[in-house]
């Protein structure tokens, strides 16, 4: 009879003599499963996971059927329930770590991607800066060097390029003035003081206000409301998102153009539509409208003629909304486009 010590010491050197050819089954398997899921890391989460959970199950029974076929081992079957059993183990844990694992790679690339985009977004404000800043400064520049030189002298000259200089003056005044705002969006510095606001006071001052520029550039203001809800929200800077979509809708609708706003209610939000004529947006930049500095195409590049803002109304906008808890988004529209925003009820 054999003695429990004997016994074990017996299985521990049988072990020991099977476990490097075991390894030498096992690791490469696991070997090319790791190359496998490196070269997937920019993968889904779906995809990362369902490796992770082959590569130690895998990796199991190439080592467990190695050794079966390696010892010439005759119960074969016997083998394929260890490796079935081994599977019943592995493959619970692997599934934990794995989502563990695959979890925090796609968090990674998640926060490597809005890091990427931050700085590239910070590039483009850099760009747009030094572009649209500098030009009107260089315009003042040169009309004021020439009052001072006494090349213009004419009253009629004179009275000219004061008025042009206080134009650019207000446009520089309304750029500045966009970038503060924007820099307390992103800064999370926007403190609302939110109540129950009427929107149909805010478009009436807004369209009070956006009228004579309007008609300025023979553009159609039009208003129609299904009900006028009221929401819960600031009312200076609910103002500043409908003046910003309407200032927008205004500079990109051609002339005899219309500028139509639409009001109502749609399940527990209140709905803002503006449509203008721009002529539509291309599908491939319809998704970048508002980000900070984006042109886009011709059609869509500023008006110089009027306005004062520098191209930052819609990001402008775009924050403002979602400081509300709302939403902004933007798609084709008959001759244009249609910016729709959501905004949620007043409660009581």
């Amino acid at each position: 009879m054999i003695e429990p010590s004997e016994s074990f010491g017996d299985m521990l050197t049988h072990v020991l003599h099977i476990l490097p050819f075991a390894l030498a089954f096992a690791l490469p398997v696991a070997l090319v499963g790791g190359l496998v899921l490196y070269w997937l890391r920019r993968g889904s989460l779906a995809t990362t996971l369902t490796v992770l959970v082959l590569i130690p199950v895998l990796a199991t029974f190439a080592g467990v059927l190695g050794i079966s076929g390696f010892m010439f081992t005759p119960a074969l079957t016997t083998m394929l329930l260890v490796c079935l059993l081994v599977g019943l183990v592995t493959v619970p844990a692997a599934i934990v770590l794995g989502r563990a694992i695959a979890r925090r790679s796609v968090w990674e690339r998640e926060a490597r991607e809005r890091e990427r985009a931050a700085e590239s977004a910070r590039r483009d404000l850099v760009a747009w800066i030094s572009h649209d800043l500098r030009s009107p400064l260089a315009g003042i520049r040169a009309m004021a060097e020439a009052l001072a030189d006494g090349i213009v002298s004419e009253p009629d000259e004179v009275s000219d390029y004061a008025q042009r200089i206080s134009g650019e003056t207000t446009r520089l005044s309304g750029m500045v003035g966009d970038l503060f705002e924007l820099s307390r969006i992103t800064a999370g510095a926007l403190r609302l003081t939110m109540s129950a606001v009427p929107l149909r006071e805010v478009i009436s001052e807004t369209l009070s206000g956006q009228r004579p520029v309007a008609e300025q550039k023979k553009v159609k203001l039009l208003a129609d409301a299904e009900s006028w809800p009221v929401v819960a929200g600031s009312d200076p800077e609910l103002a500043r998102i409908v003046r910003n979509l309407v200032s927008n809708a205004i500079r990109h609708t051609p002339p005899d153009g219309t500028v139509a706003i639409y009001v109502g209610v749609d399940g527990g939000d209140a709905l803002l539509a503006v449509d203008d004529g721009c002529g539509g947006i291309p599908e491939e930049e319809i998704g970048r409208v508002f980000e900070v500095a984006f042109r886009g195409t011709h059609a869509r590049t500023p008006d110089r003629s009027g306005g004062t803002g520098g191209g930052l109304g819609l990001a402008i906008a775009k924050g403002l909304v979602e400081a509300h808890r709302g939403h902004i988004g933007v798609r084709n529209h008959g001759p244009g486009c249609r910016f729709e925003v959501r905004l949620p009820l007043a409660v009581g």
